[in-house]
C-alpha cells in the first residue's frame, strides 16, 4: 500500500482538504492502519494532481485547496482494492519483533508477552468503547467504514492476545522440559 492509496481512498469517501486528511491520520487510521503527517499528505497531494488521480475542487482562504478523487484515481483505487491479497511490500515491527524473541532469555520472553497481552487488552477495551459509541450514534460515511476497521481491529487485538497467553505457556513448558 501508498499513502497514495489511502488518500484515494479518503477521498473516494468525500472530498476533503489537506488539512482535513492529515487530520484522519492522526485519529484512528493512524494508530491502527496507515501514519502520514502533513509533511507527506501536501506533496503527496500535489503529485496525485499532476498524475490526474485527484482534482482541486474548491479554493479557500489562505490557498485551502479542497481534492476529490477523479475517475482515473477511482479506477486506480479500485484496482488496489480489488487486487490479490497479500501483494505489496510487508514491513510490520511487531511481527518482526515476534521472530526475534528468541534472542531474549526466556523469563525476558514472557516478560515481552505478557506485556503484549496487556497492550492487546488496552485496545480491545478501546476498540469495544469505540463501537458501542459507533452503535449509538449511526452515521454514514467514513464512521460507517470505521464501523469495520474496529470490529476488524477488535478481533485482532483478540487474536493477538490469545496468541500471547499461548505462547507464554509454550515458553514456560520449554523452559520446564530444558530444565529436567
Amino acid at each position: 500500500m501508498s499513502l497514495s492509496h489511502a488518500l484515494l481512498g479518503l477521498l473516494a469517501i468525500e472530498p476533503a482538504s489537506g488539512y482535513e486528511l492529515s487530520k484522519e491520520f492522526e485519529r484512528d487510521l493512524g494508530r491502527y492502519a496507515w501514519q502520514a503527517g502533513h509533511t507527506s499528505v501536501y506533496p503527496e497531494l500535489i503529485r496525485m494532481t499532476e498524475q490526474g488521480l485527484v482534482e482541486v475542487t474548491h479554493e479557500g482562504a489562505r490557498r485551502s485547496r479542497t481534492y476529490a478523487v477523479t475517475d482515473k484515481g477511482r479506477e486506480e483505487l479500485r484496482s488496489w482494492l480489488l487486487a490479490p491479497w497479500g501483494q505489496g511490500v510487508v514491513r510490520n515491527e511487531q511481527v518482526l519483533r515476534l521472530f526475534l524473541l528468541e534472542a531474549l532469555e526466556p523469563d525476558e520472553t514472557v516478560t515481552a508477552l505478557r506485556d503484549l497481552v496487556e497492550h492487546a487488552e488496552g485496545r480491545i477495551s478501546e476498540l469495544r468503547r469505540l463501537r458501542e459509541e459507533q452503535d449509538a450514534e449511526p452515521r454514514q460515511g467514513r464512521d460507517t467504514l470505521g464501523q469495520l476497521a474496529a470490529e476488524y481491529g477488535l478481533r485482532q487485538y483478540q487474536a493477538t492476545h490469545d496468541w500471547a497467553l499461548w505462547a507464554i505457556e509454550h515458553v514456560n513448558r520449554r523452559q520446564g522440559s530444558d530444565s529436567a
